[in-house]
C-alpha cells in the first residue's frame, strides 16, 4: 500500500503516457488496416483517408467508447489475485501498456498489420502468468482467441471471395457494364447500410446503450439497421442517377465508370468502419489505463471502474495522431501489397469485413478486426486466382500473427520485472 500512497502520481503519470504511446500505436497499427482498403482501391487519397478516420475514429472513441469498461482486459486476469497488493496490478498494466505499444512499434516500422487486442492480450498474459501466478489466468479465454487466427480471415475471405464473384457475375463480366450497375448497386447498398448499421449498433454504440440502460436485441438492432438500410440504398439511387458516364473514359479501361459508382460507396464504408472501430478498439489503450487510475485513487482492485471522459480523450488523440505520422506503411501493405485492388474489389473487402463483424457479434464468435479484414482481401485476390496475390507478403503478415500473443508477453514480463524492480 506505501507503495501506492508514495509514488501514485508518478504511477499515474506513466500510465497516462504509455496509454497515448499504446493508443498512437493503434493508430498507426489498426486503424490504417481499416483504410487500407480506401486507399489501395484509390477511392480515397491518403489525405481523405486521414482526415476521415481523424473526425470518425474519435467521435467513435470518445462518444462511444464505453463509461464503463471492464480494466481487466477481456476477463484474462482474475483480480481477486491481486486483492492484497493492488501495486502488482498497477506494475503489470503498465508494462502490458509498454510492451504492447512498442510491439506495435516495431510492426508499423515493418508494415505489419497485427492485431492490436492480441497485443494487449498477449501482454496481460505474460505478466500474470509469470509476475503473479499461472492461475490467475483464464487460459480457455486465451485459446478462444488464438482460435480467432483461423475463423476472422476464413470466415472474412470467405465472404469476400463470393461478393466479388457476384460484382463479376452481375455487373462486370457483362455486355453492359454500366447499365447493370445502376440496376444491382442500390442492392449492395442496401446492404453497405444494413451491415455498418449493424456493426454501429452492435459493436459502436454498445457502450453507450449499456451506459444509458437502453438496449436492441440483435433481431431489433436488424429491424432498425433494414430501414437505416433501405434509407441508404434510396438516397444511392438519387446519387447513381446523376453519375454522367464518359462516353470513353481517358483511362482506357472499359470498367471506368462502373468503378466511380463503388468509389462513393467506400467513401460511406470507410466513415461507418472508422466509427465502429474508434468505439471499440480504443479499449485496447485506454482499459489497462483505467485500472491503473482506478487502484491509484481507492488504494484496491476492483473488476470494473468508470471510464472518465478525459482518459477517452487520451485514447481519441492518441489514434488520431498515430495513424497522422505513421499510418501510411501498414495502409500500403494492405491497399497495395497482398493484391491489387479497385473500388469494387475494396468494397467486395469492406463489406465482408463488416458482415464477419456483424456474425462474430451475433453468435459470440472470437474475432481480429486486422484478421478479419485482411481475410476479407485475400478473398477478393483468391476470385482473380491464386496468381493475383503476393505470397510472400501473406506469408509475412501470418508469421507476424503468430509472434505477436508471444512478443506482447515476453516484452511485458521484462518491463513487469523492471518496474517491481524501480519501485519495490
Amino acid at each position: 500500500m506505501t507503495v501506492i500512497a508514495e509514488y501514485g502520481q508518478i504511477l499515474l503519470i506513466l500510465a497516462c503516457i504509455f496509454g497515448l504511446f499504446m493508443a498512437w500505436g493503434v493508430g498507426a497499427n489498426d486503424v490504417a488496416n481499416a483504410m487500407g482498403t480506401s486507399v489501395g482501391s484509390k477511392a480515397l487519397t491518403i489525405k481523405q483517408a486521414i482526415i476521415i478516420a481523424m473526425i470518425f475514429e474519435f467521435l467513435g472513441a470518445y462518444l462511444a467508447g464505453g463509461a464503463v469498461t471492464s480494466t481487466i482486459r477481456k476477463g484474462i486476469v482474475d483480480p481477486a489475485v491481486m486483492s492484497g497488493s493492488p501495486e502488482l496490478l498497477v506494475y503489470g498494466m503498465l508494462s502490458a501498456l509498454l510492451a504492447a505499444g512498442t510491439w506495435l512499434l516495431i510492426a508499423s516500422i515493418l508494415g505489419w498489420p497485427v492485431s492490436t487486442t492480441h497485443s494487449i492480450v498477449g501482454a496481460i498474459v505474460g505478466f500474470a502468468a509469470v509476475g503473479i501466478s499461472a492461475d490467475a489466468v483464464a487460459w480457455g479465454k486465451v485459446l478462444s482467441i488464438v482460435a480467432s487466427w483461423v475463423v476472422s480471415p476464413m470466415l472474412a475471405g470467405t465472404i469476400a471471395f463470393f461478393i466479388f464473384r457476384s460484382v463479376q457475375r452481375l455487373i462486370l463480366n457483362t455486355e453492359d457494364p454500366m447499365s447493370n450497375a445502376r440496376r444491382y448497386i442500390p442492392f449492395y447498398m442496401f446492404a453497405v447500410g444494413f451491415l455498418i448499421a449493424m456493426v454501429t449498433l452492435l459493436k459502436g454504440l454498445k457502450h453507450v446503450f449499456k451506459d444509458s440502460g437502453f438496449s436492441l436485441s440483435f433481431v431489433e438492432s436488424a429491424l432498425v439497421a433494414a430501414v437505416i438500410g433501405a434509407i441508404v440504398s434510396a438516397v444511392g439511387v438519387v446519387m447513381l442517377r446523376r453519375v454522367k458516364p464518359e462516353a470513353t473514359p481517358a483511362s482506357g479501361n472499359r470498367f471506368a465508370n462502373v468503378e466511380k459508382m463503388f468509389a462513393i460507396l467506400m467513401i460511406f464504408t470507410a466513415c461507418a468502419m472508422a466509427f465502429a472501430h474508434g468505439s471499440n478498439d480504443v479499449a485496447n489503450a485506454v482499459g489497462p489505463l483505467a485500472a491503473v487510475i482506478n487502484v491509484v485513487n481507492s488504494g484496491g482492485v476492483a473488476a470494473q471502474s468508470v471510464m472518465p471522459s478525459w482518459v477517452l480523450l487520451i485514447g481519441g488523440v492518441g489514434i488520431v495522431i498515430g495513424l497522422a505520422t505513421y499510418g501510411f506503411k501498414v495502409m500500403a501493405t494492405i491497399g497495395k501489397k497482398i493484391t491489387e485492388l479497385t473500388p469494387s474489389r475494396g468494397f467486395a473487402a469492406e463489406l465482408a469485413a463488416a458482415a464477419t463483424v456483424v456474425l462474430a457479434s451475433g453468435t459470440g464468435l472470437p474475432i481480429s478486426t486486422t484478421h478479419t479484414l485482411v481475410g476479407a482481401v485475400l478473398g477478393v485476390g483468391l476470385a482473380r486466382g491464386i496468381g493475383a496475390l503476393n505470397l510472400g507478403v501473406v506469408g509475412s503478415i501470418f508469421m507476424s500473427w503468430v509472434v505477436t500473443l508471444p512478443a506482447g508477453a515476453g516484452l511485458s514480463i521484462l518491463f513487469f520485472f523492471f518496474f517491481k524492480g524501480v519501485f519495490g
